[in-house]
C-alpha cells in the first residue's frame, strides 16, 4: 500500500447529484497505484477531524458544493497544514479564472472545456461509470431520459418531438426528487403531469418513475432505451450536466439540444438541431467513441495522481505560485502570436466560447502551394508566395487573423500548406498539434475537414505531460506540428526529443522558430522567447538529440531578418523533420 494517502470528503445525503458525482470519481481512482485514496462522508467538523487523525494524509480533496457541506468553512480547512482541493460543480470560465486560495488552495472542475489560465485550477475528465452492457433492448422503440425536476430539462419537449416523428413508441423518463432543491417532490411531479396531458398519440407509450436509482440501477435504466435524450434549455453560467456520464457509459445513441451544459460533447453529429430523432438512432454511437476512450477510468486516475503530484511539491511555495505560473503560461503561450495591440496583450486570452471555436465543417477549398524547400527562411518571398493561404485563412477565421500581426501569419500559412500537402498523401493521417491555443493553422485544418488531437496547457496539457498520458501511443503520429512554440520552451531538446518518440516511421514534423543566425546567449530577445535559433541549433544541437530523425530536405536557412518584435530584429524559419524508416 502506497503511503501517500489522501482524503476524498464527501456528503451523506444520497438523493443527490454531487454525491453520486464523488462516488463515481472515487470507484476509478481508488484504483490508483500510486496514491492511497479515502472516502469518507461527513456531516461536521468533528468527523472531518477524526478522518485526518486516524488517516494523516497528505492532502484533503472536498466534493464540495456550498448547498450540501454547509457546515465547512475556511477556518476549518486552515486547521490542516496540508493542501486543501475543492472540487468546482457549477464551474464556469469566469469562476475559474477568479478563483484564489481564500477558501481551498486548489480547485479541481470535471469540464473538459476550460481554459487552464489561472494556476490554481486543474481540469479532469469526465467521471464515466464503467458499465457491461448485457442489456436486450426493446424491440419497439424506446426513447429515455432521466435528471431531478429541476428547471429546463426539456421532458416536454421530449414528448412532443416523438410524437412529431413517431406513432408507435415507448417514453420512458426518471425523475426523482432531489434531495436539495425538490425534497418533496413538488418540481418533478409538476412536470409529470405536464409530460402526461401532452401524450395525444394512442400507440405512444409514456412509462414515468420518481424513484431515486441507485448507479447500477440507472444504468440498466438507460441501456434498455433506443436512445437517450437530453433537451435542455440553454442554461446559462451553468456547469456540465452529470446526466451525460450515465448515458455515455451504456454506449447507446444520445441526442442533445445545444445548451451550455452540454458544451463538453456538444457536435452537430448528436445535435437534435441539425437531426431528427429517428437519423440520430441510425447513425448508431460512433461519434461517442472518442468520449469512452479520452475519458476512460485510466486517464482520471492519472488526472488526479498528476494533480496531487504538483500540488504536494508546490504547496509550499504556492504563495509565489500565482505569479511564477501565470509568467510561464504568459512566456510559452499567451504571447506567442504576436497579438496586435497592448489592450490585446493584456487582456491575454481569447472566450474558448468565441464562434471562433466552433469546429464546424466550412465548405471553402485550400489550393495548396507546391513546396520545394521545406527547411527554410519563410521571409517577404514566402510571404508573396503563401498569399492564397493566408486569403483563404481570413475567410475561415477572419476575426482571429485579424487579431495577429500581419507579418507573423506567414508561420501559420507554411505549417497549414505543409500539413496539407503531407496528409493528402496519407489514409486517415493520425495528427498532432502541440500548441493548439488560438493556432490559426490548427482551426483552419479542422474547419475544412482535417482530424487533429490537439494539446496545449491552455486546453489541457503540455507535451511533456501529454506523453505519460495511459493513451497516449509512443511511434503512432504521421504528422505532428508545432507552430512558433519551440523557442518559448525552457527544455526545447527535450521538447524535440519527445515529439520524435510520438511520429511513427516515416512521420514527419513541421516547426516554426524565431531564427537569427547571428544569435549569440545574452543578446537581446523578446521577452517571450527563451532564445533565438540557429543553423547550428537546427542542424547539430537539436538532431543530435533526435538521432532516429533527419531534416526532410537540404535547408537553406540564409537571408537577412525582416521581422521586428520588442525592438528585436529576426526571422521565421521552418524546421521540418522526417522519422528514419529502419526497414
Amino acid at each position: 500500500m502506497n503511503n501517500k494517502t489522501v482524503l476524498f470528503i464527501s456528503h451523506k445525503e444520497t438523493n443527490c447529484g454531487v454525491h453520486d458525482y464523488g462516488l463515481n470519481v472515487f470507484d476509478s481512482i481508488k484504483k490508483s497505484q500510486k496514491l492511497n485514496f479515502i472516502y469518507c462522508e461527513c456531516e461536521n467538523v468533528s468527523e472531518l477531524d477524526n478522518y485526518v487523525r486516524k488517516n494523516k494524509p497528505v492532502a484533503i480533496i472536498y466534493n464540495y458544493h456550498q448547498a450540501t457541506l454547509k457546515w465547512l468553512n475556511a477556518k476549518i480547512i486552515r486547521k490542516f497544514s496540508i493542501p486543501q482541493i475543492g472540487t468546482i460543480h457549477e464551474i464556469t470560465q469566469q469562476i475559474a479564472d477568479k478563483a484564489n486560495n481564500s477558501f481551498f488552495d486548489f480547485y479541481i472542475a470535471s469540464d473538459p472545456t476550460l481554459l487552464l489560465r489561472n494556476p490554481l485550477v486543474f481540469k479532469t475528465g469526465r467521471p464515466l461509470p464503467v458499465f457491461e452492457n448485457k442489456m436486450q433492448s426493446s424491440e419497439r422503440i424506446t426513447i429515455g431520459s432521466f435528471g431531478f425536476g429541476t428547471h429546463g430539462k426539456g421532458f416536454d419537449k421530449i414528448i412532443l418531438a416523438v410524437q412529431q416523428e413517431f406513432d408507435e413508441a415507448i417514453i420512458r423518463f426518471n425523475i426523482p426528487f432531489a434531495e436539495f432543491g425538490d425534497r418533496e417532490g413538488k418540481n418533478a411531479k409538476k412536470i409529470a403531469t405536464l409530460c402526461k396531458e401532452l401524450i395525444t398519440k394512442p400507440k405512444i407509450e409514456l412509462q414515468l418513475t420518481h424513484d431515486f436509482f441507485n448507479k447500477h440501477e440507472l444504468l440498466e435504466f438507460l441501456s434498455k432505451n433506443t436512445i437517450n435524450l437530453f433537451f435542455y434549455e440553454q442554461m446559462e453560467n451553468r456547469g456540465i450536466s452529470s446526466a451525460i456520464d450515465y448515458a455515455l457509459a451504456v454506449n447507446k445513441p444520445i441526442g442533445i439540444t445545444f445548451s451550455i451544459m452540454f458544451r463538453h460533447i456538444f457536435s452537430k453529429e448528436i445535435s437534435i438541431e441539425n437531426n431528427t430523432i429517428k437519423s440520430l438512432i441510425q447513425n448508431g454511437t460512433g461519434y461517442l467513441v472518442k468520449y469512452h476512450n479520452d475519458w476512460s477510468q485510466n486517464n482520471l486516475i492519472w488526472d488526479y495522481e498528476r494533480i496531487i503530484h504538483y500540488v504536494l511539491a508546490n504547496y509550499k511555495k504556492h504563495s509565489s505560485l500565482y505569479i511564477s505560473k501565470f509568467i510561464e503560461y504568459s512566456k510559452i503561450y499567451i504571447n506567442k502570436f504576436r497579438y496586435n495591440s497592448f489592450q490585446d496583450k493584456k487582456m491575454g486570452l481569447y472566450e474558448a466560447s468565441s464562434a471562433i471555436y466552433e469546429k464546424e465543417i466550412v465548405d471553402i477549398k485550400i489550393n495548396t502551394v507546391k513546396e520545394t524547400n521545406h527547411n527554410r527562411i519563410l521571409d517577404n518571398e514566402c510571404r508573396e508566395n503563401y498569399k492564397s493561404i493566408i486569403d483563404a485563412m481570413f475567410q475561415i477565421v477572419p476575426e482571429l487573423m485579424n487579431r495577429k500581426i500581419p507579418e507573423a501569419n506567414i508561420q501559420q500559412a507554411f505549417v497549414l500548406n505543409t500539413v496539407m500537402n503531407f496528409a493528402n498523401q496519407i489514409s486517415n493521417p493520425k495528427i498532432l498539434c502541440i500548441g493548439a491555443y488560438e493556432d490559426t493553422a490548427a482551426i483552419v485544418l479542422q474547419k475544412i475537414g482535417y482530424k487533429i488531437e490537439e494539446i496545449d496547457p491552455i486546453l489541457n496539457y503540455d507535451l511533456n505531460t501529454f506523453i505519460t498520458k495511459p493513451t497516449t501511443l509512443l511511434n503512432s503520429y504521421d504528422l505532428v506540428f508545432s507552430t512558433s512554440v519551440i523557442e518559448h520552451v525552457f527544455d526545447d531538446e527535450l521538447f524535440i526529443n519527445q515529439i520524435s518518440q510520438l511520429l511513427k516511421k516515416n512521420g514527419i514534423a513541421i516547426l516554426t522558430c524565431d531564427f537569427n543566425n547571428n544569435y549569440k546567449k545574452g543578446d537581446k530577445i523578446p521577452s517571450v522567447d527563451y532564445r533565438f535559433y540557429t543553423k547550428f541549433d537546427l542542424q547539430k544541437r537539436l538532431l543530435s538529440k533526435i538521432p532516429d530523425c533527419k531534416l526532410f530536405d537540404i535547408p537553406n536557412w540564409d537571408s537577412l531578418p525582416d521581422f521586428v518584435f520588442e525592438n528585436c530584429k529576426y526571422s521565421f524559419a521552418s524546421f521540418v523533420i522526417i522519422k528514419n524508416d529502419d526497414k
